[in-house]
């Protein structure tokens, strides 16, 4: 089996390298951070001194970092990836950034002799700890097929989408629908707060139906009980979204719901809210209303 690399030790990264760490595999990692790194190194990883460094002692680089800015910084700034890369060296990108940016990136990794795979990531910061992410793959067919065994660690339900910047755009997708459903779930509990139901109950008895999801099962009872830790935060959602909405602008596509929750959720970042799980969209709607969910309700 290959060495493995794992750059960007995040709420999602870091969970991610554990799992590769726990299921044998030969992992070196590196943070910004240096001391993200510590707990893994004393599972049995070896820590890098740079991108550059980590590069050079791996076959594959896997990568999990906020933005398409911090990208390029990991892969082709001082000390990055690109530096170090090797012969035939793939890189896994499970950030989520611009398909434009991707395909960019890609070129420049594969014009050095590389290979890149962009494979954005889904399923919160429960699906990075159990290992059962949803993950949405762009690039080769047998670079695809040489990451599998890594990519089995740490996601359940894994899915080559097409060719470099594809996966992104899967993501973009993925993204207009969690948060349109975030907002029906805020809005579903809303109403039947108002109208003195029992949340829990309520939410037992509809998510086994048609109206049920991820979102309403997962994040639906931290919005009773008011727990707003993230799974993923609002910052990092609105980063996304201006993602999805340069995406379908680019490509005249009307998103008109997402562009509302845009909005909803840049309120809530202005009143310093930007670091709460995404399920607090709810207070947004509470804002307007005036009403308030409660475990009591």
């Amino acid at each position: 089996m290959a060495r493995i690399g794992f750059v960007g030790l995040g709420i999602m990264g870091h969970a991610m390298a554990l799992n590769l760490v726990d299921a044998g595999f030969d992992v070196v990692v590196w943070n910004r951070t240096a001391s993200k790194a510590d707990d893994l190194v004393a599972a049995g990883a070896a820590s890098a001194h740079s991108p550059a460094d980590l590069a050079s002692r791996c076959e594959i680089a896997m990568m999990c970092v906020s933005d398409t800015p911090d990208v390029e910084a990991a892969v082709f700034g001082r000390d990055g990836i690109a530096d170090g890369l090797r012969p035939g060296g793939l890189v896994i990108d499970h950030s989520t950034i611009s398909p434009d940016a991707t395909r960019r990136f890609a070129e420049r990794i594969v014009d050095l002799g590389g290979h890149w795979l962009d494979a954005p990531i889904s399923g919160g910061s429960e699906g990075a700890a159990n290992g059962t992410l949803s993950i949405m793959i762009g690039g080769e067919t047998t670079q695809v097929e040489r990451a599998m065994p890594y990519l089995r660690t740490i996601g359940t339900t894994i899915t080559h989408v097409g060719p470099t910047g594809a996966g992104q755009l899967v993501k973009a997708v993925n993204q207009i629908l969690v948060v349109g459903n975030q907002l029906a779930v805020s809005e579903a509990l809303l109403l039947a707060e108002a109208g003195g139901l029992d949340l829990k109950t309520t939410i037992g008895a509809i998510e086994g139906g048609a109206a049920g999801s991820w979102m309403l099962s997962n994040r639906g009872p931290q919005m009773i009980e008011r727990d707003w830790r993230p799974g993923f935060t609002i910052d990092l959602q609105q980063k996304d979204l201006r993602l999805v909405l340069e995406a379908a602008d680019g490509l005249g596509v009307p998103i008109p719901g997402t562009s509302l929750i845009f909005q909803l959720y840049r309120g809530l970042q202005e009143r310093g809210l930007g670091s709460e799980g995404n399920h607090a969209l709810v207070k947004a709607l509470e804002n307007l209303s005036g009403i308030e969910l409660s475990a009591d309700g």
